[in-house]
């Protein structure tokens, strides 16, 4: 779902970041407001203000989102969940859980409470512009507050949807799995759920551009080609787990792989090594113990003159516990982990010593297979 990710700050144990993709969301939204919202809202004003006034909307917005995921963290929290933090990006914001809530009343708790917590912010806001109002306050403030209201309703308004992911259908999952008793066919319902809604939205977009209203048209296409897309994969991330969990990560590793001794200059890791068997990551190891590893990525920026003289300990990525994994970790840990860690392959040992690598095409084709002899888990 991420791209680039830069982290803003800690609040209360969770770090927040921001997305790259949640620029261009910012950059457009202060385009909106500056030149259409605030200038249709407040006629006489300057450019200088209407600009300033979208400043300050776009950060009364990222406040709100943080705000609205926080409150999705703290339940978590309260019931046990690990968060591993909350991330802006282009659609929004997301509490990134690790686990999936162990019942239907945990799962509805968390959800519940963004929705109402953005209804609060939306009444704040509000009644503080209702109060501005009566004292005064400058009419660029007052826009800025209703804004902010209307901001914050639209946001809780749409989380209710019952269209999974969103706040409304997980709300709807949680209520199928408490009736029917079976988290696997809640999603599934929950999810199909979400992929109507995402058709629909796009079906709204088309019809927005062929009326004449491109830019609201394809915002309202993107959503729902998010919505749809977002809906099938949770469902597909809930099977992949359920087929990998309990499965160590040697059940999926390639045992024996093909190592590096640092002491190798580069120009043989590339001719004998890179060109040779073509593998985007090669373990390092030094008299059978598991250094680190090294990649193609590792000799970017060095001089083709240099490869005949410099070694790949010079170079190489450390063992740490970010690209390695113990052999009888379960698998759907080493799928989390490779998540985080935005990587595709870890190198699996035993204490110190290298005993493969798993990759995530090979977990996932084995998946595929597993699903076409066995059907759905």
């Amino acid at each position: 779902m991420f791209g680039k990710r830069f982290v803003l700050f800690e609040i209360l144990g969770f770090k927040v970041q921001i997305d790259a993709s949640w620029l261009f969301l910012a950059m457009l939204v202060t385009w909106s407001l500056a030149t259409g919202v605030f200038p249709f809202w407040y006629e006489g004003l300057s450019a200088a203000t209407y600009w300033w006034m979208a400043v300050a909307g776009v950060i009364g917005l990222v406040f709100s989102l943080i705000f609205h995921e926080l409150s999705h963290s703290l339940v978590a929290r309260r019931f046990g969940l690990p968060i591993r933090g909350i991330t802006l990006f282009i659609f929004g914001g997301v509490a990134e859980m690790e686990e999936e809530p162990t019942s239907g009343k945990i799962e509805f708790l968390m959800a519940v409470a963004g929705p109402i917590s953005s209804g609060v912010l939306a009444v704040g806001f509000y009644l503080l512009a209702l109060i501005g109002l009566a004292e005064g306050l400058p009419a660029p403030v007052l826009g800025i507050l209703d804004y902010l209201a209307l901001i914050n309703g639209m946001l809780a308004a749409f989380n209710l949807l019952p269209a999974f992911p969103l706040d409304g259908g997980r709300m709807l999952r949680a209520a199928l799995w408490y009736f029917k008793g079976d988290m696997r066919e809640a999603t599934r319902l929950a999810s199909r759920s979400g992929e109507i809604f995402g058709m629909l939205f796009m079906a709204l977009g088309a019809i927005s551009v062929i009326t004449g209203n491109f830019v609201g048209g394809m915002w309202w296409f993107l959503i729902g080609l998010f919505l749809h897309g977002a809906a099938r994969a949770s469902y597909m991330q809930l099977l992949n787990k359920r087929a990998f969990e309990g499965e160590p990560v040697r059940r999926f590793m390639t045992p024996d792989p093909v190592a590096v001794d640092p002491e190798t200059t580069l120009d043989s890791f590339v001719t004998d090594y890179l060109y040779h068997s073509h593998h985007g990551l090669y373990p390092v190891v030094d008299s059978g113990i598991l250094i680190g590893c090294i990649g193609a990525r590792q000799l970017k920026g060095i001089p083709r003159e240099d490869w005949g003289r410099m070694r790949v300990g010079e170079v190489f990525v450390r063992r740490t516990p970010e690209n390695t994994i113990p052999a009888d970790t379960d698998s759907v840990k080493a799928m989390a982990m490779m998540h985080n860690n935005a990587t595709s392959r870890l190198m699996v040992v035993d204490g110190e010593q290298l005993v493969g690598i798993v990759t995530l095409k090979d977990m996932l084709d084995l998946f595929a297979l597993k699903m076409e002899l066995e059907g759905p888990p």
